[in-house]
């Protein structure tokens, strides 16, 4: 477990290890963390909800009953349905995210696997996806978990992060390159 402990840190660490270890106990790891997939696809697709878990204007109260409704709607349950609620209770719902990552990193170090950050401009397709997980496993040798983020400010290409390696392939970077390469030339 020290090896996979190491792999986050802080808050969120501190909550997604110890969900970590519910969940391997109870023997539901894939359960939990398909749980906490949907409840982060909602974050993702509902400002609304966002802005709720961030906020420090909702009271705990408020916070808890509608993360509730809302779990409970989504038929999240069991150790996710708990963990979210003791999360709002706690007043440390505007981590959520970045908790459902670091479990997300836990389960992929248990399985063997490695995740990859990866940030495009744009949505990628499903072809986009299986492509770039073949590379990369191909690479570093092991199967790949992709942790998948938009930022149109890229403009087109790709951030990659592995471990504690990066490629950017970003047009973003490409012409700030370029940039400071004509600054030189002139």
């Amino acid at each position: 477990m020290a090896a996979q402990e190491s792999t986050v840190e802080g808050v969120s660490g501190r909550y997604a290890t110890a969900l970590f270890e519910l969940a391997l106990e109870a023997k539901s790891l894939d359960e939990v963390g398909s749980d906490l997939d949907g409840f982060q696809a909602m974050l993702d697709d509902s400002a609304d909800l966002l802005r709720l878990v961030r906020s420090p204007v909702f009271s705990a109260n408020d916070q808890n009953r509608a993360v509730r409704a809302v779990v409970d709607k989504a038929g999240i349950g069991g150790l996710a349905s708990n963990f979210i609620g003791l999360v709002a209770k706690n007043r440390r719902l505007f981590a959520v995210s970045d908790m459902i990552r670091d479990y997300r990193k836990l389960l992929a170090a248990h399985r063997g696997e490695v995740t990859a950050e990866v940030t495009s401009a744009e949505k990628l397709s499903d072809a986009q996806v299986t492509a770039l997980k073949a590379a990369l496993k191909e690479k570093v040798g092991r199967d790949v978990l992709l942790d998948a983020q938009v930022d149109p400010a890229l403009l087109g290409g790709l951030v990659v992060k592995v471990g504690s390696r990066m490629i950017d392939t970003s047009l973003r970077t490409k012409l700030n390159n370029l940039k400071i390469a004509m600054k030189e030339v002139g």
